[in-house]
């Protein structure tokens, strides 16, 4: 393969190098919030600042730890994960936000996902379309404990992964609605948990790479809930999925 950083020794997109970042990664795709994740760190420093993939590298109880922004969708996703696991990571803990689909599932809760929906097109060109996408079982456990040691409402379930954030929220307008429908309608009486777009990737990247990852994500809302008359309250604060992350990672590290 063609080295376009000319021998610089950094990954080309991400814009670090082996050295930069820590065994465990956290994955929120907003690079606004990765300064908000560095500050669960010590002593954590800024190392990586390209294109949407913003990178802070510290310590927890005395390891090394990074986290990675990777943008929206999994064609960046899967560059991050890609070029991290160059650098020598080898566990990652995807945090970011999601939509509720079944009915308890409430805006401020915490899912964790255990599969995902390959209703995207990054996985397509990793693996066919038989080959499921579901994250590593350690990390998941570690996530689920987590939870409920912070005493999160939580749930742990199968989530859906598009590439078209509209596609969900308005198929009706879209050439393609009605096919959208009448999947969309199929997640739910398959009991899917919750919508959202990079964990699929991130799943098969992940499998393709022999590493760990999972996720978890804070609901914001749910238009099942508005759909049915339900209250449908929104949360946008994800520092309790962020401490899930956290709690997560130095589980797994004690388990070394």
């Amino acid at each position: 393969m063609i080295d376009y950083t000319e021998g610089s020794g950094k990954e080309y997109h991400i814009g670090v190098g082996k050295g930069d970042v820590g065994e465990y990664v956290i994955l929120p795709g907003d690079p606004k919030r990765c300064a908000k994740i560095a500050q669960y760190f010590d002593d954590a420093k800024l190392v990586g600042d390209s294109r949407e993939f913003v990178t802070y590298t510290g310590y927890l109880n005395g390891k090394k730890v990074s986290v990675t922004s990777t943008g929206i969708g999994g064609p960046s996703a899967s560059i991050a994960m890609e070029e991290l696991v160059k650098c020598g990571a080898h566990t990652f803990i995807r945090i970011g936000t999601c939509g509720g689909m079944q009915l308890d599932v409430k805006g401020g809760d915490v899912v964790v996902a255990t599969g995902a929906i390959r209703a995207e097109g990054t996985t397509k060109e990793y693996a066919p379309i038989e080959f499921p996408a579901v994250p590593n079982l350690a990390v998941t456990n570690a996530l689920v404990k987590a939870c409920e040691k912070l005493g999160a409402d939580h749930h742990e379930g199968v989530v859906q992964c598009k590439d078209s954030f509209y596609g969900q929220h308005r198929p009706e307008t879209l050439p393609n609605g009605q096919e959208l429908l009448r999947k969309w309608d199929a997640w739910l009486r398959l009991g899917t948990v919750a919508s959202e777009m990079e964990s699929a990737a991130l799943f098969i990247v992940a499998a393709y790479l022999k590493v760990r990852v999972g996720s978890c994500f804070l609901v914001v809302a749910n238009q099942e809930r508005a759909k049915a008359g339900l209250p449908n309250k929104q949360g946008h604060d994800t520092d309790l999925a962020i401490r899930v992350a956290v709690e997560a990672i130095k589980d797994l590290m004690s388990q070394e």
